[in-house]
């Protein structure tokens, strides 16, 4: 049987991507605080930042 991916919803994306991007916590941090891998927020993190400039 097949592993389900995991789908997380576009606010707990930005939520946490926001939180990387204050820098008060390491992304080792909040990763353990949210359960999903570092690189998974490092990539959401990014998205945001492209996000952010199209906005701007």
């Amino acid at each position: 049987m097949k592993k389900m991916r995991a789908n997380y919803p576009q606010a707990f994306k930005a939520k946490v991507a926001l939180e990387a991007i204050k820098e008060e916590k390491t992304t080792s941090e909040l990763a353990s605080q949210y359960q999903v891998h570092p690189g998974q927020i490092r990539n959401w993190k990014k998205d945001l930042s492209f996000y952010k400039n199209i906005v701007y």
